[in-house]
Order: structure tokens, then sequence, then C-alpha cells
């Protein structure tokens, strides 16, 4: 049967099965919807199956069609990475997704060194607390923050974060024990996996009610802190620059009882590890963080 069936039946099958219409394959085809909704109707005739359930405005995968496109998915999928592989024209492009914070606060800052080392690569970068998918081939790598929710992947726990209170140098001045901080404005970050009360209870500490400003990003609590407007419970990997700077200090840092984890891993497909710009921006990164791994908590 295999026989049968043209490369371009199933060439543009898989575009209107991942795109979703039949008007965007052909675009993307550069073809008319016509001709495409005439080569599935082929396809579904050789197959004896019907693949999309279609009306007046959209389309929609059948169960058939759904098994089909897992297989056809991941051939066309192998078929462009190969072609990535062998193309001798123009840059490889490595398409990375981030944790916002990872992001603002140490890979952007670090791309230029990246660019700089490897200069037949591009990285194309993007960040939100939503995991990437792989299965749609939008990106090849992930920084995610916390355990990966990912079935299939690789996972490389990043280096282990020391997690402290930050603030500006004025402020430190009057921080000289964990105790100090209870008259603090203390800043939170609500997605920080580390939180006030747990430092208070490391230090043997009850922890004070916090009225102060709260963040859903790392980065704008250490920015607010920057600014001398209070207290961050921080990790110091993320902080590198502005601890560098002098804008922000760790008062407490050797004085009190800080907190140590494995904030973020880098995650790709299997499959991504045997592409070179893959391996190459992994392994960056790997060697940028001291050439070494952390251990889950």
């Amino acid at each position: 049967m295999l026989s049968n069936v043209p490369i371009s039946a199933i060439r543009a099958f898989e575009a209107a099965a991942r795109t979703g219409s039949f008007r965007d394959a052909a675009n993307e085809l550069h073809l008319t919807p016509s001709a495409v909704s005439h080569a599935i109707r082929k396809l579904e005739g050789t197959l004896r199956t019907v693949l999309f359930e279609r009306s007046a405005r959209s389309v929609r995968l059948t169960p058939a069609g759904e098994n089909l496109m897992r297989h056809t998915g991941a051939a066309f999928d192998q078929l462009r990475r190969g072609l990535e592989e062998v193309a001798a024209r123009g840059p490889q492009l490595v398409r990375v997704h981030s944790a916002p914070s990872f992001a603002a606060q140490w890979l952007a800052p670090r791309l230029a060194q990246f660019l700089a080392a490897y200069p037949k690569l591009e990285v194309r970068l993007a960040a939100s607390t939503d995991y990437a998918r792989f299965s749609n081939d939008d990106f090849d790598i992930d920084i995610v923050y916390g355990p990966p929710r990912v079935e299939g992947v690789e996972v490389i726990p990043l280096k282990e974060e020391t997690v402290t209170p930050l603030c500006s140098p004025a402020l430190a001045k009057s921080i000289k024990k964990p105790a100090d901080l209870v008259d603090q404005t203390l800043i939170r970050s609500d997605v920080k996996r580390i939180q006030w009360h747990q430092w208070f209870a490391a230090n043997g500490l009850e922890a004070p009610a916090i009225h102060g400003m709260r963040f859903d990003r790392s980065f704008l609590a250490i920015a607010t802190a920057a600014e001398g407007l209070g207290v961050a419970l921080e990790s110091t990997l993320l902080a590198e620059r502005e601890l560098a700077s002098g804008r922000l200090v760790a008062p407490l840092m050797g004085r009190a009882n800080d907190i140590r984890y494995v904030g973020h891993r880098l995650i790709y497909p299997r499959s991504s590890r045997q592409r070179s710009a893959v391996r190459a921006f992994a392994d960056w990164i790997l060697a940028q963080l001291g050439g070494e791994s952390g251990d889950d908590p």
C-alpha cells in the first residue's frame, strides 16, 4: 500500500494536521486549498479511512487521523532535523525556551559569549512559565524552574543555588543577624520554591507576618531590592550581576543558615542530543555554570 501513497499527499496531510487548516497548509506548501483537499481525499481513498472531520470553517482530525499524525509528525520532524544537520548554507538555529527569571537574569546577558564562541549558530530565545511543547517542534531546549513535568526527555540539573536575603548596601547596615529582618520590609516572590517562612525556620525563628511587596517573578523582586525598597529572599545565581556591581549585597551570608537547592534544570528530547547545535548549547551552559551539574535535593 505504501507504494501507492504519493509523498506529496502525506506532506499535505502532515501540514494540514499540524496547522489545523487546509488553507494554512496550502499557504505553507505554496498550493491552493483545493489542491491540499484533493491530495488528502486521495490519501483517504487509498487508506480507506477518513482522516479529517470537515465543517464549513474548520477541520479536525479523526481518531485515525490522530494516529497517522503521530507517525507522520515524528517522521517529518526527523527529516527536518536531518536536513538541518547537513545543510551547508547559513547558520544553524537552536531554539531555546526558558523560565523568565533565568532568561532575564542569567542567560540573556551571556548570549553574546555563546555567539562569539559559536559564530555559526543562532539562538531564538523565548521565556514563559509554561513548559515547552517539544511535540510541535517549536523548541529544542527548555530551561525549567523546579522538577520538570514532561516525559520522554533528558533532564540535566543545573548548578546548585544559594538562597539568601539580598538588599541594598544602605539597608544592609542595619542587618547583622537573622532577627534583624523582623523589622524590615520583606519582598516575596510568589512562585519561588523557597519562601521566607522556610528561611526563618532554618534559622530557628518564627516568620513574622509579611505585609511587604510581592511579585510573581524573581527578576522583579531582585530589581525592587536593588532599588532599596526592601529585602528579597533570592538566589545568588540569579542576582550575580547585581551582587557583582554592588547594587545588592548579602548581609547575612556566612552569618545565617542559607538554603541551597537545585532550582533549574535543562531538558530536551532524547533525539535532540544528536544535533550539534543542541549539544553545543547544552555543553556551553554547563561550562558557564562551572562545569558541574547539581543533584536533586
